[in-house]
């Protein structure tokens, strides 16, 4: 019961966020969507009053700590999910799932302030409850191949929720599936650097592969060939050893 209630208030803590953004969106900005990364600044203000107040756990345990390997680490993560995802489209486009379509339109100097706009909207507060807040909770009960599987499925399971190109049951189903492989990548960094940023950085990702959109034909076969290279990806980063643990994880161990 304990570990299901971790999970349920960590995505509870995620809709109260959301649902935040949203009503002062609604009330003080007329819906725009200006203020969307605010619900970093709400994620943030929760985990800590939970974990200050409820559970009485460290900040240390999120690892979000900046360090030199922080910003290697997510340029690695965003090459790393790029790489899976855009070979899966490759793959989508040679047997006819998917076709291309002409690249966005972004200047490049305006792509590290997309980048650092989206993690603030999605990638960074997705993550720092997940791979964060409960990895770190559940570290103290279950294995670290447990902790890996329950993080992973209950990230992918609020994405029946997710608004997507998905029609039908089976591809609403093989979406989540897809979500599912993303979580376990995004996990893998988390286990294997022990720190926040590179699964920041592959969830980044997703969002930066539409730079290069392929448009769905048979959305079911895409979403296919890229959850199994999502999945793919994730067991070839389980293949390294764990980063060392560092002074602060022996002190907060």
């Amino acid at each position: 019961m304990r570990i299901l209630g971790a999970v349920l208030v960590t995505i509870a803590m995620l809709f109260a966020a959301t649902f935040g953004v949203m009503a002062i969106s609604n009330v003080l900005f007329g819906g725009s969507q200006a203020v969307a990364p605010l619900i970093t600044v709400l994620v943030l203000l929760l985990v800590y009053v939970y974990r200050r107040f409820v559970s009485h756990r460290p900040w240390s345990g999120l690892r979000v700590t900046w360090t030199w390997w922080a910003l290697p680490q997510a340029v690695l993560g965003m090459v790393v999910g790029l790489a899976a995802l855009l070979g899966a489209n490759v793959v989508s486009v040679w047997v006819g799932a998917a076709r291309w379509l002409p690249p966005a339109d972004v200047p490049p100097l305006m792509i590290p302030l997309a980048i650092v706009v989206i993690a603030l909207k999605a990638s960074f507060p997705e993550e720092l409850l997940f791979r964060g807040h409960l990895y770190d909770t559940l570290s103290d009960r279950l294995s670290p191949r447990a902790v890996l599987a329950v993080t992973t499925l209950s990230f992918g399971s609020i994405h029946i929720l997710s608004q997507s190109p998905a029609s039908g049951i089976a591809e609403k189903l093989l979406y989540v599936v897809m979500a599912i492989a993303l979580g376990l990548l995004c996990g893998a960094a988390r286990a294997r650097t022990g720190a926040l940023w590179m699964s920041v950085g592959v969830h980044n990702a997703v969002y930066l592969s539409s730079v290069f959109p392929a448009q769905e034909i048979n959305y079911g076969v895409q979403l296919t060939l890229q959850a199994a290279a999502l999945a793919l990806s994730a067991v070839a980063v389980l293949a390294f050893p764990a980063a060392r643990p560092t002074l602060l994880d022996r002190q907060t161990a």
